[in-house]
């Protein structure tokens, strides 16, 4: 059999079906990561040959690096431009919450569990909790808000929305962290002034002026400038691809972070002119790509699940991915919400909902890349786990907890 015509063939009926995942999704409450995991898990067992999944096998940690950075990318575009709430610290002050407080805390929780319940080195715990905290804003679409221009006052999708948007790039400075204390364990000295100053402020600074400027520069072009001269009009969407990969390039090559780039250029050009109809099409060629893309990496990623990628998990390693999905997420989240004017019932939502996916498995393998770790199996282990259960957990949770929240608040909004 030819492996190669049959992987086409495999990624033209992923990307088929993805078409109807959504109205699919909607009608049976379960979110379509399951199908696509269930599946990728069934043609890895069925059919041998098949492109190696596994981001441990020798010469494949190129492959897992880019396949989610390119995912992550395009799903960070896709976030920005579908929030509807313009910018604004304080209308924003939720999800900022969540990225300082709730995501440093699970960081901060889970290096000390790696070193004193896993007796992972400090750069290998660092490193765990780096990778896991963030919210994935690639899985989170069943809690995400929907298009543009749908006017939806929704608390508990926006902050999800958003958090996932905010905090991707935020853990960046965490994971060069860990891999700084990686290089000193190799005997390098340990740099944390120069870690200060250049991975955490400079890099990030990088990232939001790069963002901001080339999302006003875009805006004006596609925004402002077609309605004085006609011959620079455009209507199409794949301008949105273009922008992601051109400001994450040009970011990366000045040393910023180029995830916090691209989803400041989102939010950006979202608020150049809120109302505007070619946000929709912008929104609607990025969200395409991104399912077409999400498809091949969930099958993958079941591929993964079949060939050995959870091998190495402890149930110490078990219980520590237990404990923070249902505990330290959700309590760290719902502190980071105390003082706010959101419902307690939004609040759990809120806490609950911090899906964990292809952002994880980015920072792992871009650590890995960079600097040597130990136990890199067990965390590639550890980390999938975590991603399974949260796939398993809010995929079979989210539509349902989601339609009774958007109904309880809308009929109290009607009764006051």
């Amino acid at each position: 059999m030819n492996i190669y015509i049959l992987s086409i063939s495999i990624i033209g009926f992923a990307a088929l079906a993805m078409a109807w995942m959504p109205s699919i999704t909607e009608k049976i409450k379960i979110s379509y990561s399951i199908i696509f995991v269930i599946l990728g898990g069934v043609l890895y067992s069925v059919f041998k040959g098949l492109p190696d999944p596994l981001p441990t096998s020798p010469g494949n940690k190129n492959y897992a690096i880019h396949i989610t950075e390119m995912m992550v990318i395009i799903s960070l575009m896709g976030t920005g431009l579908k929030i509807d709430d313009p910018f604004s610290f304080k209308g924003w002050a939720t999800p900022f919450r969540l990225i300082t407080i709730t995501m440093l805390l699970c960081i901060g929780i889970l290096t000390a569990l790696g070193m004193y319940a896993l007796n992972f080195p400090i750069a290998t715990a660092l490193l765990l909790g780096a990778a896991l905290a963030p919210t994935d804003p690639v899985l989170a679409a069943d809690v995400q808000v929907g298009p543009p221009l749908q006017n939806e006052k929704e608390n508990t999708r926006f902050s999800l929305t958003a958090e996932a948007g905010l905090n991707d790039g935020m853990a960046f400075p965490f994971t060069w962290l860990a891999i700084v204390l990686a290089l000193t364990v190799q005997g390098n000295s340990p740099d944390i002034f120069k870690w200060v100053y250049y991975d955490l402020i400079y890099r990030t600074i990088a990232g939001i002026a790069c963002g901001y400027l080339f999302g006003k520069a875009l805006a004006w072009l596609t925004l402002d400038i077609p309605g004085k001269k006609f011959f620079l009009k455009t209507k199409d969407g794949f301008v949105a691809i273009s922008a992601t990969l051109l400001v994450y390039g040009i970011t990366e090559l000045i040393h910023g972070y180029g995830f916090i780039a691209v989803f400041v250029t989102a939010i950006t050009i979202r608020n150049y002119e809120l109302h505007h109809k070619y946000h929709l099409k912008l929104h609607s060629f990025t969200d395409q790509i991104e399912r077409i893309l999400l498809a091949v990496v969930l099958i993958l990623f079941g591929g993964m699940l079949v060939s050995g990628i959870l091998k190495p998990l402890t149930w110490e390693m078990a219980l520590v991915s237990l404990v923070f999905i249902f505990i330290i997420r959700p309590l760290t989240g719902y502190l980071a919400l105390t003082g706010t004017n959101l419902h307690f019932k939004e609040k759990l939502a809120i806490s609950f909902f911090g899906i964990k996916g292809i952002g994880s498995f980015y920072y792992l393998a871009f650590a890995v890349s960079a600097a040597s770790f130990t136990n890199v199996d067990e965390l590639w282990a550890m980390i999938s786990f975590v991603v399974l259960i949260s796939i398993l957990i809010h995929g079979f949770t989210a539509t349902l907890t989601m339609k009774k929240i958007e109904e309880e608040f809308t009929e109290e909004t009607k009764k006051t």
